[in-house]
């Protein structure tokens, strides 16, 4: 464990400082989160309502597919070399220089790091763009993969932007400015609004001509990501100027080291998804925009609980470890653990409980082209993805723990092993799941392999940093489990008695809808709430920001705190 061996052996920590230290610490990084959680939210919040839009203007028609598989391709580059593997990579090596040897030297190697990767993908962007175009006019491609390549090519320069973009958050949250980058796909989901509202109503009706504008739409809303992450840098001493020499520099070599292997885990996990994509559209022309309509709502409160708290965790833990500090993050990721599974865990369960409504609700609206065999068709993709929220979540967490201690080859190397596990899941689920369920089936795979995953993950962090406290939070864990359970219990018997009266209510189908709802919900959340109060009160500490102290003689119940 290289990471346990950058310890003194002859280091003695004081337990009263290091708790009073790690309580403004823990204090900053539920704040941050909250920051970022906020800005999520209001992203994914936009992103329901351009989803529904892009229903009422497309449904599940094969157009809508073909635009979810496109857009797949620069998110894939997004995962590869921006957000993914080389900011994993940067983070770290960043935060070290910046705690070693000052702003000027870190932007320095991030300048270096920009402009490298600058070049790499404008000429992976050229070569597929001429590929597209090549095989557009001397292949045979047929009506799928036809609808697909037109917004390929539309879309594949926004993977240099989008990647660019996502370095300069790396680079702005290793300096704790979180608010630039966790707004910046609030601005996306803006631009692609005004596309769906101020464009696509004025042009010719039909949805191939419709669908290539918001595809436009994205490339825009690229550019403009870059450049507001600008001011930002600037006030943190970046400098776009040309860094010389730019290759002879041995931290950009570590990065690029770190990079290796995580690109390799990733690059294979992006492919299964882009493959799981080219899969459903095989199944059925409907599935990849039935998938994609349920994957946004998952995303609604993973964003918020998940993506916010691994944002924020990946910079603490990278600081932790370059100070040596390994109390400080296991205390750190203890707290993330009990936060975000309170907040995921009834989204988990209530939306496996209702999906179906919430879908209805949302998506179904008169004169849209998502109509009831739609709501039906993501409904069932909804499911089995709402289960894996918590899953999702967790390797959020998980992950940043490795790429702070600079070894990113042990989750690439359990990655690569449930790549090859779900991508056996999907073709069995296609197989032997009947017709309407198959794209079902690549949810279920997903979620499955997802919490393999994570309890794999799970085991060797808790290895790595020590089993203190730990136990407390497990305890923690079960007890939300049961508030959890109770509260979709609650979900199920109000959802059901308020469909009865639906036929009583004067103001419309979609009034009622809201209203029972909205009531249905409530009733969880109080539920819950109440629940977690008896059972889970160390949890509540934390949302105050109060540490939980990891004494074995402490549990989570009545009488623990």
């Amino acid at each position: 464990m290289p990471f346990l061996r950058t310890f003194n052996p002859e280091m003695r920590i004081s337990l009263d400082s290091v708790e009073d230290r790690d309580h403004m610490k823990s204090n900053g990084t539920v704040r941050f989160a909250a920051l970022v959680g906020g800005l999520t939210l209001l992203s994914r919040i936009l992103g329901v309502v351009r989803q529904i839009l892009m229903g009422a203007l497309f449904g599940t028609s094969l157009f809508h597919s073909a635009f979810v598989v496109a857009f797949r391709i620069p998110n894939l580059f997004r995962r590869l070399f921006g957000e993914g593997a080389l900011s994993a990579a940067l983070i770290p090596v960043y935060a070290e220089v910046l705690h070693k040897e000052g702003s000027r030297e870190a932007n320095v190697l991030a300048a270096r790091v920009m402009i490298l990767v600058t070049g790499v993908l404008l000429l992976i962007t050229g070569v597929g763009m001429g590929v597209c175009e090549l095989y557009m006019r001397h292949g045979q491609p047929g009506i799928r993969t036809a609808a697909v390549i037109p917004l390929l090519q539309i879309m594949l320069p926004y993977g240099v932007f989008i990647c660019l973009v996502a370095l300069c958050m790396a680079v702005l949250n290793s300096n704790h400015r979180f608010g630039v980058p966790a707004f910046t796909p609030v601005l996306l989901n803006l631009i692609w609004i005004a596309v769906l509202i101020g464009i696509c109503p004025w042009i010719d009706p039909a949805p191939e001509i419709r669908i290539r504008a918001v595809a436009w739409g994205i490339l825009s809303a690229g550019i403009i990501q870059l450049m507001i992450q600008y001011p930002a840098l600037k006030a943190v001493g970046f400098n776009l100027s040309w860094p010389r020499p730019l290759w002879g520099d041995a931290r950009l070599h570590k990065v690029l080291m770190l990079m290796g292997p995580v690109a390799v885990g990733m690059g294979a996990y992006q492919l299964n998804v882009l493959i799981d994509g080219v899969l459903a559209l095989w199944v059925a022309p409907w599935a990849p925009a039935a998938l994609s309509f349920a994957e946004l709502i998952v995303y609604l409160p993973l964003g918020l609980f998940g993506t916010s708290m691994g944002t924020v965790l990946l910079p603490a833990f990278s600081h932790h470890v370059a100070r040596s500090d390994l109390p400080a993050l296991r205390i750190t990721l203890q707290q993330a653990i009990r936060v975000m599974v309170f907040f995921a865990l009834p989204a988990s369960i209530g939306l496996t409980v209702l999906a179906e409504p919430v879908i209805r609700l949302l998506y179904e609206w008169k004169g849209a082209r998502f109509d009831a065999e739609s709501t039906i068709q993501s409904a069932r993709a909804l499911l089995w993805y709402a289960p894996g929220i918590v899953c999702f979540g967790m390797n959020k967490l998980w992950h940043p723990v490795f790429y702070a201690m600079k070894d990113p080859v042990t989750p690439i190397r359990i990655g690569l092993r449930m790549v090859g596990l779900n991508f056996v899941l999907n073709l069995l689920f296609i197989i032997t799941w009947p017709d309407g369920y198959r794209h079902a089936g690549l949810a279920a795979a997903t979620t499955l392999t997802a919490g393999i995953e994570s309890v794999l993950l799970a085991v060797i962090v808790l290895r790595r940093v020590g089993h203190d406290g730990f136990g407390l939070v497990g305890r923690s864990l079960s007890r939300m489990l049961v508030a959890g359970i109770i509260m979709g219990v609650v979900i199920a018997l109000v959802g059901d008695g308020l469909q009865h009266p639906a036929s009583l209510w004067p103001w419309g189908d979609k009034a009622w809808q809201l209203f029972s709802l909205s009531v249905t919900i409530g009733a969880g959340i109080t539920v819950y709430v109440l629940a977690s109060i008896l059972l889970c009160r160390d949890v509540w500490q934390e949302l105050r920001g109060r540490h939980v102290q990891p004494s074995p003689d402490r549990s989570c119940g009545p009488d623990g705190v």
